[in-house]
């Protein structure tokens, strides 16, 4: 019998829950987030007719520690090219709070379960992985699943600025 591994939750578990992300499509970039619609701005629905689930890669900071952005943006460049490769389509995406100070640059690909999308974020480090539905926005534990957290209230939003482009990237 293969044995059975057991990780602890990252410490960053709480952070990765209340990060927004922005997703900028070529006519419009929208920010998905946990929770209800704050106020007046009504919640878009899901934008992908037949597509069960996007999901919001990086590969910025492995393993939840700070890393160069030289070195970020090369291990960036790679996770785009293995999506390239793999005939994925994606959008540019960037990822962090929602003051803007922690952000990383991601990608939203569409063409994954969420085994592959997991085994994508283990390949360069990192603790999860976002997975967008029609009915849920879900948090990817990619070494253990038993950490995978369902967030049935979501919202997304028109952006009516630029997607956020951190000075300084850093994982969410």
């Amino acid at each position: 019998m293969p044995a059975v591994s057991h990780f602890a939750k990252p410490a960053q578990w709480s952070h990765y829950l209340r990060a927004v992300v922005d997703i900028a499509f070529p006519a419009h970039s929208i920010r998905v987030a946990a929770g209800p619609s704050d106020g007046g701005v009504p919640s878009l629905p899901y934008p992908f007719n037949g597509v069960p689930s996007v999901h919001i890669v990086t590969a910025f900071n492995p393993g939840g520690r700070s890393t160069s952005v030289r070195a970020n943006l090369r291990s960036q460049h790679e996770l785009l090219h293995s999506i390239g490769l793999n005939g994925l389509q994606w959008w540019p995406a960037v990822g962090g709070d929602l003051a803007g100070t922690h952000v990383e640059i991601s990608a939203a690909v569409v063409g994954m379960d969420d085994a592959q999308a997991r085994d994508l974020g283990r390949r360069f480090g990192q603790d999860a992985v976002f997975a967008w539905s029609p009915t849920a926005w879900r948090l990817l534990a990619c070494t253990d699943a038993a950490h995978d957290t369902v967030i049935d209230d979501w919202h997304a939003a028109l952006l009516t600025s630029a997607p956020r482009r951190g000075s300084q990237p850093s994982v969410a």
